[in-house]
């Protein structure tokens, strides 16, 4: 790949690494962020710039990662945003996690511009961000999709065109729905087994070869046994995912009701002050409702 442009914004637990990636890759990559640049970056060859539209004026192809629907407004449309930035032929890549409703909006006037806009959600965590194993959902061109592939596969292994922009955003928003009730389903199981009197590590080690197997068993079924609740993906922001989910879906007169509950599990967490827990930690609310906690002796 020759070298590129590029442009990062949102230089958090997620986007520091990705943009390592293409870094480490040789590209010339001009960022900016809200916070201190992170210290990983620091000593690197990025070029830090004042705003998003320095970024935009200086890249091809301009990478967004924040938190919320606001925050990509903010970084595309605002004071300083990276549309004030834009000439005609740039590609403004979207990455963060947002409503699909306003994802369409946004390519739309990143479009009338006269400039190219993929909606590319990512699925990993950060441990996929630092392993560049990230599983990457992308809705918009195809022909812009083909462009920006090569920069996907410095940071992800599983990266699909799903369909027009909008649509990655509608898969992002499905994988958490199946990732909350996977989290929520091994929770139940674990805490049900250890309150039975079974050793949950071993019940653990048992279930990973057979057809209850998944990686949310190996990964946060871990996480729940040796209580490592540190972040590798914020309650608060799954609640924001779980959030556009159950909106969407009452605007699309959906049912959700196992979708509801996981929001409820993960409301009672944030409430008892875990809205920076990993999302993992759904199982303390089973947890105190049983008066029981994974690993105690019953």
């Amino acid at each position: 790949m020759s070298k590129l442009k590029l442009g990062f914004v949102g230089l958090g637990i997620m986007g520091a690494p990705m943009a390592g990636h293409l870094i480490a890759a040789g590209h010339e990559v001009f960022i900016n962020t809200r916070s201190k640049i992170p210290d990983e970056l620091v000593s690197s060859a990025a070029i830090p710039c004042f705003s998003p539209a320095e970024v935009a004026s200086k890249a091809d192809i301009i990478i967004t990662m924040v938190p919320d629907t606001p925050d990509v407004e903010k970084v595309l449309f605002g004071e300083n945003g990276i549309a004030s930035g834009l000439s005609k032929g740039k590609i403004v890549v979207d990455m963060s996690s947002i409503s699909p409703i306003a994802s369409k909006e946004f390519a739309h006037r990143i479009n009338a511009l006269g400039c190219e806009y993929l909606d590319a959600p990512v699925s990993g965590g950060q441990l996929g961000a630092k392993a560049a194993t990230l599983t990457i959902m992308v809705g918009g061109n195809k022909a812009t999709f083909a462009k920006v592939e090569p920069v996907f596969e410095l940071m992800g292994k599983n990266i699909t065109l799903v369909g027009e922009n909008g649509a990655g955003q509608i898969t992002k928003v499905a994988n958490q729905i199946i990732v909350a009730l996977n989290i929520e389903a091994v929770a139940e199981a674990l805490l049900f087994a250890s309150k039975a009197g079974a050793d949950p590590a071993k019940v653990r080690e048992a279930l990973m070869g057979g057809f209850a197997s998944s990686k949310i068993l190996e990964v946060h079924g871990e996480r729940m046994i040796k209580r490592a609740f540190e972040p590798g993906f914020r309650i608060e922001l799954h609640q924001k995912d779980l959030n556009l989910a159950l909106s969407s879906a009452k605007a699309l007169g959906v049912s959700l009701p196992n979708t509801a509950t996981a929001q409820e599990l993960l409301n009672s967490c944030s409430a008892h002050g875990g809205k920076a827990w990993d999302h993992s930690a759904m199982v303390k609310a089973l947890e105190k409702m049983a008066n029981f906690e994974i690993g105690q002796k019953a």
